[in-house]
């Protein structure tokens, strides 16, 4: 008697159970990332999420290409998914791609990401806020939402800064004063987050090193979902303080993948 009614019990909560594993993305294995986009196709692949972006602020076009015959254009408008301003901070509006939840990256595994950015020569020099790529915890049952990214690639008043936020205090890890419009800045980097100092940060641009940290890159908070791992994801195109002006982006040339060799499980 007790038998069935435990697995009555465990068939009525069946819907529930997957609806958390969907919503928080928990998985009984773990399947190693390694994935690609060239932009080749004529629509959006499936690794990215577009909750971050307005579908008419992205293309697929082959005017300006690094590889192949097309790449992505992201162009951002003012309106375009808009965040008002709070007692910390000022209104903000974004059109950026956006890894799905099954390639969020998890705390003590080593990932390499690269990718590739055109900025036009008419792109405008601005004195506000400007993030070309950022990466943030993921945050379901905590406050870290709220927090600014753990790294970012940011582009202001005409220099290109990595900066590296894991407390009250951002730090600039690289920062570039030589013209980086109209060409295509190819970029990789080797990250592992944690908690403790075992964190890694490597950023290369066109193959040289411009980054080598090693230390805390991760907020101390623990927001890991029946999990003790963090997890923390990807977006990129462009996020920036509210003004009229429009502003375009190209994209090509995204990977990521596990670095099986340093996995700690």
């Amino acid at each position: 008697m007790l038998f069935y009614f435990v697995m009555n019990a465990i068939n009525n909560w069946k819907p529930l159970l997957l609806l958390l594993l969907v919503v928080f993305g928990i998985s009984c294995r773990h399947e190693h990332i390694n994935v690609y986009d060239g932009f080749e196709a004529s629509g959006l692949s499936k690794i990215w999420s577009t909750g971050r972006m307005k579908l008419s602020s992205f293309e697929i076009q082959s005017k300006i290409v690094h590889k192949g015959k097309s790449a992505a254009k992201i162009t951002l408008r003012t309106g375009d998914i808009v965040e008002p301003a709070t007692d910390k901070d000022k209104a903000s509006e974004r059109d950026e791609l956006m890894e799905t939840r099954t390639l969020f990256s998890l705390e003590g595994v080593k990932y390499e990401y690269q990718f590739s950015m055109f900025l036009p020569d008419s792109f405008p020099i601005i004195p506000v806020r400007l993030v070309i790529a950022q990466w943030k915890q993921s945050c379901f049952a905590c406050s870290c939402s709220e927090y600014s990214p753990i790294l970012a690639i940011r582009y202001v008043s005409g220099r290109l800064f990595i900066t590296l936020q894991t407390d009250s205090v951002r730090q600039t890890l690289c920062e570039l004063n030589k013209e980086i419009r109209n060409r295509w800045l190819d970029f990789r980097f080797q990250i592992k987050f944690s908690r403790q100092k075992d964190g890694e940060v490597k950023a290369f641009l066109d193959d040289e090193e411009i980054v080598n940290y090693k230390g805390v890159t991760s907020y101390p908070e623990s927001c890991g979902v029946f999990s003790k791992k963090n997890k923390y994801y990807f977006k990129m195109g462009l996020y920036r303080d509210r003004m009229p002006e429009p502003m375009s982006i190209y994209i090509d040339e995204y990977g990521k993948r596990e670095m099986v060799d340093d996995i700690q499980y």
